[in-house]
């Protein structure tokens, strides 16, 4: 599952004893665009179209598939459990095998609706796409993924011989199914190495040797994509004996985006979260937390212990905002429309250690962002480094009502109890 690879999330048990959130740098795109993908390296994939409206579902039908009499309809939203999801409109599942004639009317029950799985949360996201593939004879179906890891330092190959359900549980109940293949970084992919990532998936009807250059093939696409995470679950065999990708989840690293153009233009920026799309246009960092104090911080280390003391005196952070160690006095301004953005945030901590970011920068910054956003929760800021002398007295001289802090673990007191107030 798409969970068992792509954790958002969660790093070390913090000092409070709780998980904490850290941002992970990739972008993830629909299922259809990284079957396209696949399909440009030569990788077997389903035919299928991604339409947006009953128009485009119409003329899929009458163009795409003339003589196919079923399909699968599968709701496109980035995120894992899709076929045991919920439609808040009550239609149950966003993936359907169904009649031709019966297409339309299931892709209108999905088309602009919220989708729920256990991976939206609660609040689930839209379908804007139904991905319309063939229905394939499948006769077998197993698990495949390459990932980073760090233990080897390089990719990694995983497949089992069991898949199209949880990885998680297959893992659980039977770990022995799972191969792991390390993928030396300099070499590339050896014929050992794939010959090593056949055995484990145990194809019975695909040709051996076919299977093994598809498996090439997604390595050579992992690498020249610059990928994160490519999963694949199910990989199948058909009726034809051939190998398929009937599913596709591919993540890519965020610092490529400067020589992956045509890939990163394929973000949907409706599938995330908006004050992350709105950090990110500041050239901010920023991931959505379940609290009630907003945290502005410079560095991301500091982040995480600015979160862990909030903990440690029993608050909990709504955010984890990094603006870096070369903020502008715009960017902290947009910081601060971000996190009040949020209806959870009863109280603003700004935590600044100044290096290259001097403290009188943030100072203006919070300053000229409280008169223009209005501010109506109480704002604690601590200020230690470069200029911090400046900083304080523009933040005195303002006339603005705000809670100077000492140090850390008097910020995070003080921040605490005006959350509380």
């Amino acid at each position: 599952m798409r969970g068992f690879l792509n954790k958002v999330v969660s790093r070390s048990l913090s000092v409070a004893g709780k998980w904490q959130h850290q941002q992970l740098r990739r972008l993830n795109i629909h299922e259809y665009q990284g079957a396209g993908l696949m399909g440009k390296y030569g990788i077997n994939v389903p035919k299928g179209v991604a339409v947006a409206s009953l128009h485009h579902v119409q003329k899929a039908l009458q163009y795409v598939f003339p003589s196919e009499s079923e399909l699968v309809v599968k709701s496109q939203v980035l995120a894992g459990g899709r076929g045991l999801g919920k439609f808040k409109n009550g239609f149950q599942g966003g993936v359907h095998i169904v009649k031709t004639d019966k297409v339309e009317e299931t892709a209108g029950k999905m088309l602009g609706q919220i989708l729920v799985t256990k991976q939206t949360g609660s609040q689930g996201k839209i379908v804007s796409k139904v991905y319309l593939c063939e229905k394939l004879s499948l006769v077998n179906e197993m698990y495949f993924a390459i990932m980073l890891d760090r233990t080897t330092a390089g990719p990694l190959i995983i497949a089992c011989k069991k898949g199209g359900t949880s990885i998680e549980d297959l893992a659980e109940k039977f770990p022995d199914l799972i191969i792991k293949v390390p993928i030396d970084v300099f070499k590339g992919i050896t014929d050992e190495d794939a010959v090593k990532v056949v055995d484990g998936l145990a194809p019975k009807v695909a040709d051996r040797n076919d299977s093994i250059e598809q498996v090439k093939k997604l390595y050579k696409l992992f690498c020249e994509s610059d990928c994160t995470l490519l999963e694949i679950n199910p990989i199948a065999e058909t009726s034809d004996k051939q190998l398929v990708a009937a599913d596709a989840k591919l993540n890519f690293d965020d610092n490529a985006a400067f020589r992956q153009k045509e890939i990163f233009a394929l973000r949907d920026p409706t599938q995330e979260d908006p004050r992350e799309v709105a950090a990110a246009k500041a050239d901010l960092n920023y991931i959505g937390l379940d609290g009630e104090i907003g945290c502005m911080v410079n560095g991301a280390g500091l982040a995480m212990a600015t979160m862990d003391i909030i903990k440690l005196h029993g608050g909990t952070p709504a955010n984890f905002l990094d603006v870096g160690g070369n903020a502008s006095e715009e960017q902290v301004v947009e910081a601060f429309k971000i996190l009040t953005s949020d209806d959870k945030v009863k109280a603003i901590l700004v935590n600044i250690f100044g290096g290259i970011m001097k403290c009188d920068v943030i100072a203006s910054g919070i300053v000229n962002a409280a008169k223009q956003v209005a501010l109506k929760v109480p704002v604690v800021v601590r200020l230690e480094g470069t200029n911090v002398d400046q900083g304080k007295r523009i933040l005195k001289e303002s006339g603005m009502a705000l809670i100077t802090a000492e140090d850390l673990d008097d910020a995070a007191e003080k921040a605490v109890k005006a959350s509380a107030t």
